[in-house]
């Protein structure tokens, strides 16, 4: 006996995927693991008194919740790390390891810190748009969310130089976000999906739209949720335990990593250090691709015919 999903709004669910005909994928190089690094910046955009009337609750070093009412400093001060030397950091890493990134930036929190704007296009990193806020957008009216997509679009370009070309929603997109990011016309990919390990085409309104999943399981977020990372160790171990897994499943059908960073979690020197280690181990171990996601989308969209035949 059958059970019928019911006509719900948004986009209808796919349970098989690319299923047993997993593409046989050529990356750049030939390598067995495109690995995209992302920058969740968001600090200054989030949830605050002085914009909100409200205190942050989410993805910080605090094991609780201000009374409603109070202003939390010691939340504010968290994010505040992140700006102010978690992303410095980031910068000096990157910049010694030689790679580019992703980042999944609110634009607001770019206009916070316009010196993070300013290096993220004379690196030549992405800019992918986690919203005009980081807001859940599911709360938000159609109309509202369009003009959030459209405000998000201005910033970012004023204040790093490049339109963003990528899109990922805070946690979930709503049931209208993926259609407005195609109407919009200038995006090539969303990543508001968990749900494989391989870029993928959804029918958007009669047209292909290009979804980049993304993943929360090689996050830092799981430093301060309760099933988390005990240490950098872990984080380390999580990473390099996923990669030697990919780089074996490569040797036939190479695959793509995702890894999610926070400039107020991973900024931390010693959870650096595992991050340092294990872009080391990576590229030691050679066949990789260390690859901007706008990088991803373009090559999946110039080559995915040659092998998804």
């Amino acid at each position: 006996m059958q059970i019928a999903d019911k006509d719900i709004p948004g986009p209808k669910r796919d349970y098989i995927g690319h299923g047993r005909n997993v593409p046989k994928v050529v990356w750049p190089n030939d390598a067995r693991v495109a690995i995209n690094i992302v920058v969740n910046y968001e600090e200054g955009s989030e949830v605050h008194m002085g914009a909100d009337g409200a205190n942050e609750a989410g993805l910080a070093e605090l094991n609780y919740v201000m009374t409603p009412g109070y202003r939390d400093l010691a939340m504010e001060s968290v994010y505040e790390y992140g700006t102010r030397a978690g992303i410095w950091r980031l910068q000096r890493l990157f910049d010694e390891m030689n790679i580019q990134v992703t980042f999944f930036a609110a634009a607001v929190a770019l206009e916070r810190n316009p010196d993070v704007a300013k290096w993220i296009g004379e690196a030549g990193h992405e800019p992918c748009s986690h919203g005009w806020r980081w807001e859940e957008v599911w709360l938000l009216s159609r109309e509202e969310e369009k003009a959030h997509i459209a405000a998000a679009v201005k910033s970012i370009e004023e204040t790093t130089g490049q339109r963003p070309q990528g899109w990922y929603c805070r946690y979930g997109p709503s049931v209208h976000t993926r259609e407005l990011v195609a109407e919009e016309g200038g995006f090539v990919y969303d990543a508001d999906a968990y749900n494989d390990d391989l870029p993928y085409y959804v029918d958007v309104k009669g047209k292909q739209h290009l979804v980049v999943p993304y993943t929360f399981t090689y996050n830092d977020g799981r430093y301060v949720i309760p099933q988390g990372f005990g240490s950098p160790s872990h984080f380390f171990d999580t990473l390099k335990r996923g990669f030697d897994y990919y780089w074996d499943e490569g040797a036939t059908h190479p695959r793509m990593m995702s890894i999610g960073l926070h400039p107020r979690l991973i900024g931390q020197a010693a959870r650096m250090s595992a991050l340092k280690e294990f872009i080391e181990y990576a590229q030691k171990k050679g066949r990789v691709w260390f690859a901007k996601r706008i990088d991803i989308a373009n090559w999946w969209n110039e080559h995915h015919q040659e092998f998804e035949s």
